[in-house]
């Protein structure tokens, strides 16, 4: 039987994970990324690390599918999004660390922007806001403070072009591209006509001709060449063909493939995507407008879906807080059992603002607050808020998207704290619709997949993926709506006092 390989390269590790047929993941490889933190307030990767790791995953998985007798059909990609590298493409040389998705050095220049009345052309041209999540601040700045010459040899990509160009053979004939849905990533794509804005790029100072072309998300790009070839032999030549950005892939492997499905992955941050269809949506307050995917020669009548987009900085990530900096929980894994160890918070509201806050407040000056402490308060206590919070930005994120017109029916959730009851249970209640978690939680990597795999004829329709997906549990509303809004507006009061924090040169 064969398998399609996908490549996940996410903010705090990269993993290469087999999909079968049957859409279950049957292998997987996984290396740790080391986080750089050079200053308060910015956050990078390298992106050295980031292709080694990629091989060498990649390179296990496909051994032991070669042992196996398991044929590789294709590899698809899907990666932390608004992330850039900027490199040579003559020599390969990286110019600089990896500017994370995370990083707020470039607040300042998108209040300047904003202050100029420049937001109204970003928002109508790209859905995005001006925030210094995505990619087009983080360009300039390498450009100016960073110390990237813009020669005709630079690159400036998003971490899906970089792992492209370096598996189709990097210096030696690698393939520079990037997806719709990771291009709609950058405030540089108008969304509408799906290729680069001279207007825009003008606007951020950033060479057209220095970043990748733009391809659909379904479709062969190129073949495995260059070093991957030399470190997995049996892959030489397997097509790459399936790129989307992480929470679009989720959606894709979600198979929320009709207008109307929302899914909500919890990962280091957390991202609702609602399906709207075809037309691009007028941008709406609070959320962003985003290229779900192209399916080019594999989509039909309607190759293209567009996506209403909620971002939480902070879910996952928060986690990681209780385990590293407050030594409340030795594994990540022990929050959920810890947080059910108490019937509620006791009144304790965690808004998890650590590098400001997203949709629908979009404050980058916003900071991480705890409100309601009493003597009584425990570790418990916190956890249980801690996961509670995630729960409450998804329901803002929904009630905005309500606001649009838009309605979801119901709720497919996926990434590493999906695993919770608790917070499952918790969703539910606050969101009053159903919540589905699938038998495979690994839908970002199962995005990736399946894109390539339809690119390849492993699968060869849309109605085929939906025939893969299982459902592993389905969590109705339990708790008055009374309650559920009590709890839910003693942590608006809480976010309130987190918005503003900061100065802006902090």
């Amino acid at each position: 039987m064969a398998c399609v390989i996908a490549v996940d390269a996410g903010t705090s590790s990269v993993r290469a994970l087999a999909v079968d047929e049957g859409g279950a993941v049957v292998d997987v490889s996984q290396r740790e990324l080391t986080q750089y933190f050079p200053r308060p307030g910015w956050v990078e990767h390298d992106p050295v690390e980031i292709g080694d790791a990629v091989i060498g995953t990649v390179a296990e998985v496909a051994a032991r599918r070669a042992e196996a007798g398991s044929p590789v059909a294709a590899i698809g990609i899907t990666n932390q999004r608004e992330t850039v590298v900027a490199w040579d493409r003559s020599t390969g040389r990286v110019l600089h660390r990896a500017i994370v998705w995370q990083d707020r050095r470039t607040a300042e220049r998108c209040d300047e922007l904003r202050a100029a009345g420049h937001l109204p052309l970003v928002r109508e041209r790209t859905g995005l806001v001006l925030d210094p999540y995505f990619s087009a601040t983080k360009m300039q700045w390498l450009l100016g403070p960073g110390g990237v010459a813009a020669t005709d040899d630079v690159v400036l990509g998003t971490v899906d072009a970089w792992l492209v160009w370096n598996l189709t053979g990097a210096t030696n004939g690698g393939v520079l591209a990037t997806d719709v849905s990771n291009a709609a990533r950058t405030l540089l794509l108008d969304i509408r006509h799906l290729s680069w804005s001279d207007e825009l790029c003008d606007l951020f100072g950033v060479p057209k001709q220095a970043l990748p072309e733009v391809r659909p998300s379904c479709g062969r790009l190129g073949v495995v060449r260059g070093p991957l070839a030399d470190a997995a032999p049996t892959l030489r030549g397997v097509p790459v063909s399936g790129v989307a950005g992480d929470q679009q892939a989720a959606l894709f492997g979600q198979v929320c493939v009709s207008p109307g499905m929302a899914k909500a992955t919890y990962g280091t941050g957390t991202f609702v995507l609602l399906n709207v269809g075809g037309s691009c949506p007028a941008p709406s307050e609070g959320l962003l407008t985003t290229v779900a995917w192209d399916l080019g020669d594999h989509g039909g009548e309607t190759p293209v879906a567009y996506a209403l987009e909620g971002a939480v900085f902070v879910t996952g990530a928060a986690i990681q807080w209780l385990r590293d900096g407050l030594g409340i929980i030795g594994q990540a894994a022990e929050v959920g059992p810890l947080a059910a160890s108490v019937a509620d918070t006791e009144g304790v509201f965690v808004v998890p603002a650590f590098t400001g806050i997203g949709s629908p407040w979009w404050d980058p000056y916003a900071r991480g607050t705890i409100v309601g402490i009493t003597r009584g308060t425990g570790a418990a206590h916190i956890a249980r808020a801690v996961v509670e919070a995630m729960a409450y930005q998804v329901r803002a994120v929904v009630e905005a998207m309500t606001a649009t017109g838009h309605a979801v029916a119901a709720l497919r959730v996926d990434g590493g704290a999906s695993v919770m009851d608790l917070l499952l249970q918790t969703q539910a209640d606050q969101l009053r619709v159903p919540v589905a978690r699938p038998t495979t939680t690994e839908t970002t990597a199962l995005g990736a997949a399946t894109l390539a795999g339809l690119a390849e004829g492993v699968w060869g329709s849309l109605e085929d993926l939906e025939a893969i997906w299982r459902l592993d549990q389905r969590v109705e509303a339990q708790a008055s709506a009374v309650a559920a809004d009590a709890a839910y507006g003693g942590w608006r009061r809480a976010v309130e006092r987190s918005l503003g924090w900061a100065e802006p040169d902090s």
